[in-house]
């Protein structure tokens, strides 16, 4: 992974040493040689990871990073404090400041590449989030911001000396609910989803810590959860190699109190900043795709999924359906009953939709009293018969207003209509199914019209009423009906099975399979009436 890395130093030959060294890992290198050039290259360039100098004339590096950490553009940017200081109270001050680590000179290569690696790949990922954040911040078209979070935190250590473990616990415990896990076998049975940090120390006996690392990252919901190791001064390799793993953090042993609780605040605070920032990324995706009242996909997310499904019929040749329909008369139930109860009747229709559909069907409410259901692998068959199981869903029952509990009967008018192959388009598909949906409103209302490409619409007055003639039987009479059918198919198919067994005619054995689709939509596959599929 290559990154762009700002190195910052008044001393040439110490530029030029660190320019060589990053240079050979393929890391792209800008060079500054004071705090005020460094600030402006900073600002423009935007680099993924600064390697900045402490001791600096006119300017040293504590300030700088106090700067860049109060721009906006740059307060992001991981910065690692080069230095000669090792003693505690320059590395808690450079903390304090905002610095993300610190190596000392001369620079290990190792510490080096491995930090630089790590913290660009740290800054890369907050940029993502925030970028998703900002764009379907955007599309909501509102504020969405979560609060944040001060609570105590819920850390769990690894440390089977126990002298060890007892001091860390004493100096965490104020502030943060600590687990302590003398293996990684019983880190794993700890670790839940409110667990904001992992502390683990690389010399523990049992099990290894490297392998929980590898274990979190590969687990969906661990990768983002800080971990930070506790190395002894000699297990250098051991820590660079759990940093490229995906550790987010180290100490070296004698842990100092202040920065433990230094570093563990900084990893915490980061966690509940990414926390918040995927949360408001997904509030906003949830509101700029779909409706707020109904909690259905809205029109942008539903004129985008009709695209995809359009083009996979015209390259894969599937078939694929859609419901489009209104509420009958829905003006008047808003002017007798007031725009409230007109609400009521959006969300229980979209209640009622949802039970009616399958659940590979896509419900979005197109605007007003308007829905549609995008049906995929579906032909107008089944979808009318769909349809007509969600026409009787509405009509069988009324609807309560909530306020009052006045009982308003609703009807829907739908108009069905299928994709057709070859060069067919969303705005053609819903054309047809609009036209449609227009007719079932003049002919009456409260009825389902289908209109296919280059074919009359055909009208279902009321289907309930001619079982023998529709796929759209109902009640007692109307299975009885799908009953007959199926099984006169299906002793045509034994007899001729019995009489020609390798030569089932292709018509009779898509007569058969289509009356069983017909089924599987009107009743469900597990009806007692519906046909096993190894039957077809």
């Amino acid at each position: 992974m290559s990154a762009r890395v700002l190195v910052v130093d008044d001393v040439e030959a110490n530029v030029k040493l660190l320019e060589a060294k990053l240079s050979s890992e393929y890391f792209d290198v800008l060079s500054a040689f004071n705090g005020h050039s460094a600030l402006e290259i900073a600002d423009s360039e935007v680099p993924d990871v600064i390697l900045l100098d402490v001791m600096m004339p006119r300017m040293d590096g504590f300030e700088v990073c106090r700067r860049l950490k109060a721009n906006p553009r740059t307060a992001d940017v991981p910065v690692v404090m080069v230095t000669a200081l090792s003693d505690v109270a320059n590395r808690l001050r450079g903390l304090e400041v905002g610095a993300d680590d610190f190596l000392t000179k001369p620079v290990n290569d190792i510490a080096l590449f491995a930090r630089v690696r790590s913290l660009a790949r740290l800054k890369r990922m907050m940029e993502e989030w925030r970028l998703r954040e900002g764009i379907c911040g955007r599309f909501a078209g509102h504020d969405t911001a979560v609060a944040e979070d001060s609570g105590p935190a819920r850390i769990i250590l690894i440390e089977e000396d126990q002298f060890a473990a007892a001091r860390m616990a004493e100096i965490l415990r104020p502030s943060a609910q600590l687990v302590i896990c003398q293996s990684c076998a019983e880190v794993q049975r700890q670790l839940d989803g409110d667990t904001e940090l992992v502390i683990a120390s690389l010399s523990t006996p049992r099990g290894d810590p490297l392998l929980l690392v590898t274990q979190c990252r590969a687990s969906e919901m661990f990768r983002q959860l800080p971990i930070l190791l506790i190395a002894e001064e000699g297990d250098l390799h051991r820590l660079a190699k759990g940093l490229d793993l995906g550790a987010n953090d180290y100490l070296i042993r004698p842990v100092d109190q202040n920065e433990l609780l230094a570093r563990t605040g900084t990893q915490i605070r980061r966690k509940r900043l990414q926390d918040r920032l995927q949360e408001n990324y997904q509030r906003s995706l949830s509101l700029a795709l779909t409706d707020e009242l109904t909690g259905l996909y809205n029109r942008r997310y539903l004129l985008a999924h009709l695209d995809e499904l359009i083009g996979r019929v015209n390259h894969d040749h599937i078939s694929a359906a859609i419901l489009l329909f209104d509420i009958d008369h829905f003006k008047q139930v808003n002017d007798t009953y007031g725009h409230a109860a007109g609400d009521d009747v959006l969300r229980e229709l979209a209640s009622r939709t949802m039970n009616s559909v399958r659940s590979v069907d896509l419900v979005a409410r197109l605007g007003g009293e308007e829905f549609v259901v995008v049906m995929p692998d579906t032909d107008s068959t089944i979808a009318t018969a769909v349809a007509e199981r969600l026409r009787l869903a509405v009509a069988r029952e009324p609807f309560i207003i909530r306020v009052g509990g006045v009982k308003v009967a609703v009807t829907v008018s739908i108009g069905v209509s299928a994709a057709a192959e070859g060069g067919d388009c969303r705005a053609q598909l819903l054309k047809r199914a609009d036209d449609a949906l227009y007719e079932a409103k003049t002919a009456g209302r409260n009825r389902i019209v289908t209109r296919l490409a280059d074919l009359p619409p055909i009208t279902w007055a009321s289907l309930t009423q001619r079982n023998d003639e529709t796929i759209g039987p109902t009640g007692a009479q109307g299975r009885i009906d799908i009953d007959r059918r199926l099984q006169s198919k299906k002793r045509a198919q034994a007899n001729l099975a019995r009489s020609h067994p390798n030569s089932i005619p292709s018509k009779v054995r898509r007569s058969v399979r289509d009356t069983a689709h017909q089924v599987w939509a009107m009743v469900g596959p597990q009806h007692p009436i519906a046909p096993r599929r190894t039957l077809i």
